[in-house]
């Protein structure tokens, strides 16, 4: 029997790329994942639901729209949390989801929580994100430093069945696996071996935004439904299907994403920029005159309203002027942000290496109290 399942990440519900909300967009994106389900038998989605850890009712009400449209048509949906994602509202009221086949993790007690699947031949392990500090709090005579540590010690001190298909949601970044910018590495102490997931079958990834294998063609990112940055424009996004016979048949395909806008940049002098045809796409805005047209930026918005950047660029100039920065600001992390701040209190001179560690560490442990 063909067991078929979607698998979805990074919905990111609530973003806003630049200053521009996305929920229409998202809302749009989940109608087609809607009909791609109808096909499938089952749901995974595997983290960052939410763009924050505190989202808005109204992105709580897309999500809660689909879920809804899930359960109508009897779709078991498997959910984590992410590092977007505060674990204890994704597993808010997991008890009530259950009874509608919508399974969420249980407060994480340092081992994987396992599901048997409706026909009992397929294993589900849910893993929702986890640092070292939090594995370190559970397992406090194991020496846990990195994030593969803090796997390692997960899956050691998990049952991990050798008889039945093993499919593993989680959301953490396998080294080698291509970035946006809207992924930051902590110094790369958040790469992780895609041996550490041998045990497996199928390995449902989310945290990276390109849909890509890691390793072997079934440890898989999904990537995320749209484009969150600039440095996203050239990604193909897609739907990942998984197609299970036995663990010597399994198929994976993609259903290609219709996007609602694009993310793209545009280039020309004033003239050619002026004729191109209105649109709502985000767009980053390149002029190339050698005398730029005075206002050329708020003459230009008429055509590029949702315009993310403007940059002139020619013989005698190269400047950037940034025409929303909260992205910007939105796209650092903590670690980031501090190491930014640390250089303009000490003329340009970097953190040291042991200092970033000590700044890791405190924003894990407050992570672990938000969550």
């Amino acid at each position: 029997m063909t067991k078929k399942f979607l698998h979805l990440a990074d919905l990111h519900i609530g973003k806003k790329l630049g200053d521009y909300a996305l929920l229409e967009d998202q809302k749009s994106i989940l109608k087609q994942a809607l009909a791609v389900a109808q096909d499938c038998d089952e749901i995974l989605i595997a983290g960052d639901v939410y763009d924050k850890s505190n989202p808005g009712t109204e992105a709580m009400a897309v999500f809660d729209e689909f879920l809804t449209e899930l359960c109508n048509m009897q779709k078991p949906v498997y959910i984590i949390s992410g590092n977007h994602d505060a674990s204890g509202r994704i597993s808010y009221l997991g008890k009530l989801l259950t009874r509608n086949q919508v399974i969420v993790p249980e407060k994480f007690n340092g081992t994987l929580q396992a599901v048997s699947d409706p026909d009992d031949e397929i294993q589900i392990y849910l893993l929702p994100f986890v640092t070292p500090a939090k594995v370190r709090n559970l397992y406090k005579e194991e020496t846990i430093h990195s994030y593969q540590d803090a796997v390692e010690t997960v899956l050691k001190h998990s049952e991990i069945s050798d008889q039945k298909m093993n499919i593993l949601v989680a959301h953490q970044y396998i080294t080698g696996g291509i970035k946006s910018e809207e992924e930051f590495s902590v110094g790369g102490l958040d790469n992780i071996n895609h041996s550490v997931f041998d045990q497996f079958d199928y390995v449902a990834l989310g945290h990276l935004h390109q849909p890509q294998k890691c390793g072997r063609e079934t440890i898989r990112y999904a990537g995320s439904p749209l484009k969150y940055s600039l440095s996203e424009e050239h990604q193909k996004k897609s739907f990942t299907v998984l197609e299970i016979q036995d663990k010597q048949h399994i198929q994976i395909h993609t259903v290609p994403i219709q996007l609602p806008h694009d993310v793209r940049t545009v280039r020309g002098n004033f003239q050619e920029l002026y004729a191109m045809p209105r649109t709502l796409d985000y767009v980053k805005v390149i002029l190339t005159d050698e005398n730029p047209v005075p206002d050329a930026r708020a003459i230009l918005r008429d055509q590029f309203p949702r315009m993310l950047q403007f940059r002139i660029e020619n013989s005698k100039l190269k400047t950037d002027q940034i025409v929303t920065g909260s992205e910007m600001i939105e796209q650092k992390s903590p670690v980031d942000m501090f190491s930014m701040f640390y250089q303009t209190q000490n003329n340009s001179r970097k953190p040291s290496e042991r200092q970033l560690e000590i700044v890791r560490s405190v924003f894990e442990e407050l992570q672990e109290v938000e969550c």
